[in-house]
């Protein structure tokens, strides 16, 4: 991008929600703007233009299980799905009635 360009702001601000697998093997699910300086272990990172998606997207994961945010650091989508999956026997799947 020129300094032109630059200088009147039209740069686009890059965010990163991050995983972090720490000592004791617990996962932390957080935002940056500047992925180089993660002390731990840095297992996934996924890159926004916008504050507001990288907010949601941070959210939508933190609430997900370990194995889950595994999946998502090894590019398991399949284990995503299927980790995803309702297991709770009154869902319409596990119900014949509805």
């Amino acid at each position: 991008m020129s300094p032109r360009a630059q200088s009147r702001g039209l740069f686009m601000k890059m965010y990163f929600v991050y995983i972090l697998k720490c000592s004791d093997n617990l996962l932390y699910v957080g935002i940056t703007n500047n992925i180089e300086r993660r002390p731990l272990e840095l297992i996934f990172h996924q890159i926004f233009n916008d504050v507001e998606q990288v907010i949601y997207f941070e959210k939508k994961i933190k609430k997900w299980s370990g194995k889950k945010k595994l999946a998502l650091a090894n590019d398991d989508f399949d284990m995503i799905e299927i980790l995803s999956e309702c297991r709770n026997t009154t869902h319409h799947k596990y119900n014949p009635d509805k």
